[in-house]
This record gives C-alpha cells, structure tokens and sequence, in this order.
C-alpha cells in the first residue's frame, strides 16, 4: 500500500498511439495522442487515481457493509477495529471485533492467518471513521490471542478468537460491552437484528471509511441449508443472516464484527453472531454466514477466567492458505 509519494509508477501505453512533435529551441518533447492512445491513457489515469487515492486517508486491507448507511456517534459502542503495523509505521485495519468485557475483544480466527504475535496488533475503540475520528477513540495493544484450536479454514467452522488487551479499557458514552447471550435467542419479529462494519460497500466495490449499519434477517437454519441457500454446509454452530434478495449483506472487511439482536423486555442488546465468511456479497439465497456466539459461550467464559484446560496432545491451530475462486473469507 502506498503511504507516500517516494516510489514511481510506470504505465505501458504502447508508442504506436502515440505521436511525437518536436518544438524548435525546445529541451521538452510534446506527444499527441490518438484515439487509441486516449482510451488506454484514461484507463491508466482511473488506474494511477485508485492507487493515489488512499494516501489522502488511510487505506484498509481488507473491508464489508452491503445495502447499509452512515451510523451515528456512539450507536455501537463495541465496535472495535483491528489493526495490524505495517513496516511502514502505520497501523492499517484488518478486522473488527466485539468488545465484550475490560480487556477482551471477540472475532474470528481466521483474521489471525499467520500473524499470531500481538505485538503486532491494536485495537482501537470508539471510532466511527477510520484513521481520523480520534475525538472518542481510545487505542490498546494487545498482549494475547486466544484463535479456536479447532478452527478449520475450509470448513470455516470453530471461526472465533479472544484478544485479550495489555490494558483495561474504561467505559464512556462511545465505549460499551456488548451483552453475551448464556443460551440460544429466540428471536422474533420483535427482535430486530444489525450488522455493522467499514467493509466493502458492495461485492468488488469500495470501502467505507465511516461505520456502517444495516438491519438484517437472521433466517432459521433449515432455511439456510436448503439446496438453493447453502445445501447442508452449515453446521449448527453456524447461522446465516441477511436478506434473500441479497440487498444487505456483510463484505470483505467486516469479518470477527457483530451480528446483534436487540431484546426488549431486556432493553438490551446481544451479540448473536460473529462475522464468518460469505459466497460473494450481497448475492440472492447466499446471505452472510455467522459464527453462532452463544454456543461458544463456555468457550469464552473459560478464556475470560484464563482457565483454559491442559490436554496431553497439544492442541495446535494450523492457519492454512486456500485459493478461493468464488467463495471468500470475510476479511
């Protein structure tokens, strides 16, 4: 990613688009540039202004919100961006999270990929526009990471992940746990459901630099295993949440970012699922998979007490690299 103006672009047009006029008494070269050579030179413009672009503000690696809009200071207070520094001295985000207690953030393992050190990492807090909101934000180190050891990059299933913080973050107006639900939710039309995320604002499209939010359904698990939705992929520790047109999704960006559920007799509320991975963005009966957070709540609670349990086979996570044609990590 370019962060200055310190390296050179070179663009092959092709000279036979081109026409060189010489100028009397003229150290410079003047080209007049033919039919062809106009629609290639644009093309290489659109091309250099892409690359250009993010330096006015910072660029992300990986991005997500389809079918969304702006969401206003302070709307979802667990919302933490994840950021790895990069040898440029700049910290570029990666994934989000869920701020769930002091010093604990939840996403997805497969964030992690092989950058398992958390010195590499921060996690910053009460942002609502990436790399410039520094009004309410609040920045932590991270000082470990706890991946599922049984995450699979294939199946996609066990994608979860404590980040435990070198620092407890203290609460205000913009900086909020998010509630764990202890069992299953059920939900109803009663319960309206949101994502949230600065991921890709459609399938191939841009990101957004200012959060965004989008109300969605989650749809029942016979639903979403049907042969036209998923066909029996999914397992039960798996949920998928959108729309069945697929005019609101989650994208590329938006992963380890909350699906939440707001209870009214609680007036609260809860994270019900993690972002997982997606065919596409936005496609019709393909709607965003989530990794279902009340499951995994024993799982969580024992990395919250650091009691977590000493088997004699070690249990190692082994981060593979997969090529994906059509299917995508939600990164």
């Amino acid at each position: 990613r370019l962060r200055s103006f310190t390296c050179s672009c070179w663009v092959t047009l092709g000279q036979s688009h081109f026409f060189e006029v010489s100028q009397p008494h003229s150290p410079h070269r003047m080209f007049v540039v033919g039919e062809e050579g106009k629609r290639r030179l644009l093309a290489a413009l659109r091309l250099l202004w892409i690359v250009i672009k993010p330096l006015v503000d910072e660029t992300t690696e990986e991005e997500r919100i389809v079918g969304g809009h702006d969401a206003e200071v302070g709307r979802w207070p667990w919302q933490v961006s994840l950021q790895v520094h990069h040898t440029n001295g700049r910290y570029l985000h990666v994934c989000a999270g869920s701020l769930i207690d002091y010093d604990s953030v939840l996403t997805a393992a497969h964030c992690i990929q092989n950058r398992t050190t958390p010195q590499l990492w921060r996690a910053v807090f009460g942002l609502r526009r990436l790399y410039g909101d520094k009004i309410h934000s609040v920045n932590s180190q991270v000082m470990k990471i706890m991946p599922h050891c049984r995450y699979d990059a294939r199946s996609h299933v066990n994608d979860i992940a404590l980040f435990k913080l070198s620092q407890f973050i203290t609460y205000n107006d913009y900086i909020q746990p998010i509630c764990l639900p202890s069992t299953p939710l059920l939900l109803s039309d009663r319960n309206p459901c949101y994502i949230s995320g600065w991921g890709l604002t459609k399938e191939n499209g841009t990101p957004s630099y200012i959060l965004q939010e989008a109300e969605i359904k989650v749809f029942p698990h016979e639903v979403c295993n049907s042969y036209d939705w998923y066909n029996g992929q999914l397992s039960r520790n798996q949920l998928c949440a959108g729309s069945e047109s697929g005019h609101v999704d989650t994208c590329l960006g938006d992963s380890g970012g909350p699906l939440m559920c707001y209870l009214p007799d609680d007036d609260k509320f809860y994270l019900v699922g993690i972002t997982s991975f997606g065919i596409g963005c936005g496609r019709p009966k393909l709607p965003g998979i989530y990794i279902h957070a009340a499951n995994y709540r024993s799982w969580i609670d024992s990395r919250l007490l650091g009691k977590t349990s000493i088997v004699s086979i070690p249990c190692v996570l082994i981060f593979s690299t997969v090529v994906w044609v059509t299917i995508h990590l939600v990164l």
